[in-house]
């Protein structure tokens, strides 16, 4: 039959036209246009899926924009497309495909503009639409140290306790981590892969990726078997970023794919955050060139849910543990503070180096007395020992 390929008969008579048309042209598109290419999220945009994939099955004139060659190399991937394969394929594997508009679509996904999905592959029982509206992206080096790791499988983890999706993008090094934290503390993570949801990249992680698409959602642009490549793993980085309420980064080289995704985060008007590391550490040193533009420094999960949460989720005031000297009066802190050291005063030291009368000095002292601060040595005063190693322990004895 014309226009037949290994997808089925016509599309224009037994495809597009049909109920389903709208789901099963962006299947074959997928197949077809790489994930963000804006020129074909455009045409769908302006003509819709179904117009689009009939040309590009060559029943119709080129698409606008498109040179000679390009339209070659799209008209000769739609040839090898089979739509209905592949959602045979994906059925097997327990792969949904959603497209926009579906109940399950996450909104904020359409930020995106013409560089939106076409579609997502998505592995997994959770809804990724509810999922979505309290994610958290975190994301960073793949050959991170052991203090990224404990970064980010910690603040995973205190960020799943707390109700949050952790989002990544299921490679080595911080994403797995972080992944790995979340579920270890039993809560909810996503993966958005730069290939099939169904082939787990890297193999190495092929157990951990099983083990989200059980406990969480495996997602990605592209149809089942399709292997990654570079250009993929960075147009990846702007779903992680749409799909979620802000992006920390937790180590990253200057050159590092995550700080792609802080900075489509930061364009989309999502919150950017970044753990800081050492100052001589290459690893930490674009999260550090991130924090000198616009981002926000973050260290715990706190401090990421009082930017990305709702009003009143607030993290707690950083302050030094209080001593038991900072409820004393601003008169006793004064005479105490007052006291030397290592020897006895007179009363009237104390009054002179507190700026207070001597009466005031004797009332203050008997009050630290009481308290166990200080000791009478006939008619002078010392400081006790515990005042002494409080001292110590927390600065000046005031």
């Amino acid at each position: 039959m014309a226009g037949s390929g290994p997808g089925g008969p016509a599309f224009g008579e037994a495809g597009f036209d049909e109920p389903d048309g709208e789901r099963l042209a962006r299947v074959f598109l997928a197949r077809v246009v790489e994930p963000g290419d804006e020129a074909g999220g455009r045409w769908v945009r302006e003509y819709g899926a179904p117009e689009v994939a009939r040309r590009l099955r060559g029943r119709g004139d080129p698409l606008p924009g498109a040179s000679p060659r390009r339209w070659a190399g799209l008209r000769a991937r739609a040839d090898e497309a089979a739509p209905r394969r592949d959602l045979a394929v994906a059925r097997r594997a327990g792969v949904r495909f959603l497209c926009p508009g579906d109940v399950e679509w996450p909104g904020p996904l359409d930020d995106l503009g013409d560089a939106r999905p076409l579609g997502l592959w998505v592995r997994g029982g959770p809804s990724l639409r509810i999922w979505a509206l309290r994610s958290v992206a975190v994301v960073g080096a793949r050959a991170c140290t052991e203090y990224g790791a404990h970064m980010a499988a910690t603040l995973a983890a205190d960020l799943a306790e707390r109700g949050w999706v952790v989002v990544s993008g299921g490679a080595y090094g911080v994403d797995g981590a972080a992944h790995r934290g979340a579920l270890g503390a039993d809560g909810a993570t996503v993966a958005v892969l730069a290939c099939g949801v169904d082939r787990p990249y890297p193999r190495g992680h092929t157990q951990l990726l099983d083990r989200i698409a059980r406990q969480g959602l495996v997602v990605g642009e592209l149809p089942p078997g399709d292997h990654p490549t570079p250009s993929r793993f960075i147009l990846r980085n702007r779903v992680i970023a749409a799909l979620t309420r802000g992006t920390v980064v937790v180590e990253a080289a200057h050159r590092s794919g995550s700080l792609v995704t802080a900075r489509a985060a930061r364009r989309l008007g999502r919150h950017t955050m970044g753990v800081p590391g050492p100052a001589t550490s290459a690893q930490s040193a674009g999260v550090h060139a991130l924090l000198r533009e616009d981002a926000v420094l973050v260290t715990d999960a706190a401090e990421v849910v009082e930017l990305v949460g709702d009003m009143g989720e607030l993290a707690p005031d950083r302050r030094e543990p209080a001593l038991p000297r900072d409820l004393l009066a601003p008169g006793a802190r004064g005479v105490l503070a007052a006291l030397p050291a290592r020897r006895t005063a007179t009363v009237g030291e104390i009054a002179r180096e507190a700026r207070t009368t001597p009466d005031d000095a004797i009332a203050r002292l008997y009050e630290l007395r009481a308290l166990g601060y200080v000791e009478r040595h006939g008619d002078d005063w010392k400081l006790t020992r515990q005042a002494v190693v409080s001292a110590r322990r927390g600065g000046h004895p005031c």
